[in-house]
């Protein structure tokens, strides 16, 4: 009998059956009552997953979430675009494609300098504590880049940012609802995130969560007319966005924050860590090197996994692609110049340790289908070790 299709790529991720139900149901208006209940349930969901992200729980900021009709992308643009002028000056971390796209972004509104290093590497805390000066008006970085597999220190950057009386904005997208995310230890001013990440929701929404310092700071007159942050924040005080919601999405959305508040943030985190930690294993065992080599305060995901190809793979990368698809799981390749050089498993939502197994069997099995000597056996062996 055929395995149901496992989608392990980081994002969109697999659904519960009570969040593909949500979708289901009959349609209503977006101003009406039904719908206004729909937006305070994700709401309140939204804001325990990005208050209650601490390793034990306890409550790490005050501020509101943000329910937007669009990905995160636009989150990443509403954030920046409310809170400088045109003669601002933006302090922009760059180690991944996502990085980048914060200061391409940042670049369409204001003065951008750049703190860059090649995709994978660290980012040198001096140099970034160099780059941001008093002139500073904002700090943008990506908490998990999801290009590369690197967790970067938003602690010790929102440290400094706030030295400098500069505003903080941290791309969560993929680890606000599975790892730890501390709005105030961090100095966090805004943090976005997506719903296909790590929430486990499906794709065409995001959210933000904006603190009062963040929402004092913004000015909506100067971004863009459907992101402007203080028209978004004066809608939700009655459970409303300012344009045509997309209802089903938000019904998908509030019941995936409900089933994370279930679950309850602090289990989750640690489950994500394991799983995580089992995909690493696993694939050390068959032999595979990871592919970021963190440093100083950067470590490794732990909601997604990257991994070198092996050579005699990066010489025809598409065959080792399609003996996984022919497993009936899918991953992910690497991004940009890395594409043919890494790929990329995902362990955000709501995995189970038999999708891990089954992740890293497909992965040992596609390996010795295209001539890597490897044992798909002892990969699964340890992954089940670190799982159990």
């Amino acid at each position: 009998m055929a395995e149901d299709f496992l989608l392990l790529n980081p994002g969109p991720v697999p659904l519960s059956d009570a969040v593909r139900r949500a979708m289901d149901a009959e349609m209503v208006s977006h101003r009406s009552a039904a719908f206004e209940a729909v937006y305070e349930r994700a709401q309140e969901g939204l804001d325990h997953v990005f208050t209650r992200s601490s390793p034990n729980g306890r409550p790490t900021g005050e501020g509101t979430s943000l329910i937007l009709n669009g990905t995160a992308t636009m989150g990443m643009e509403m954030a920046v675009a409310n809170l400088v002028e045109p003669d601002s000056e933006v302090v922009a971390l760059v180690n991944g494609k996502f990085g980048r796209r914060f200061a391409r972004i940042a670049d369409r509104h204001c003065r951008v300098e750049r703190v860059e290093v090649p995709w994978g590497e660290s980012f040198d805390m001096e140099e970034v504590a160099a780059a941001v000066t008093d002139d500073t008006d904002l700090v943008t970085v990506v908490h998990n880049e999801t290009s590369t597999g690197l967790l970067n220190p938003v602690s010790g950057v929102g440290r400094i940012a706030r030295e400098h009386d500069a505003m903080f904005v941290v791309d969560g997208v993929t680890s606000v609802g599975g790892d730890v995310f501390c709005i105030d230890d961090w100095n966090v001013d805004v943090a976005v995130t997506d719903a296909q990440k790590a929430l486990a929701a499906p794709p065409g929404v995001s959210a933000l969560f904006v603190t009062e310092r963040a929402a004092e700071r913004a000015d909506g007159a100067s971004a863009p007319f459907y992101e402007d942050l203080d028209w978004h924040l004066r809608k939700a005080e009655s459970h409303q966005t300012p344009f045509t919601s997309a209802v089903p999405l938000f019904r998908a959305l509030a019941v995936a924050v409900e089933q994370i508040v279930e679950e309850g943030m602090p289990p989750r985190i640690r489950r994500h860590h394991r799983q995580a930690r089992a995909f690493r294993d696993g694939f050390d065992a068959l032999g595979l090197e990871p592919f970021p080599e963190a440093t100083g305060a950067t470590v490794r995901s732990n909601t997604l996994t990257a991994i070198d190809l092996p050579a005699t793979v990066r010489e025809s990368p598409e065959e080792f692609f399609a003996a996984v698809s022919e497993r009936g799981v899918s991953i992910s390749g690497g991004q940009a110049h890395l594409g043919g050089e890494i790929f990329r498993v995902s362990n955000m939502g709501n995995l189970t340790p038999d999708q891990v197994l089954r992740g890293v069997r497909a992965v040992g099995e596609a390996l010795a289908e295209v001539g890597v000597g490897c044992d798909p056996a002892a990969g699964v062996a340890a992954a089940r070790e670190r799982l159990e």
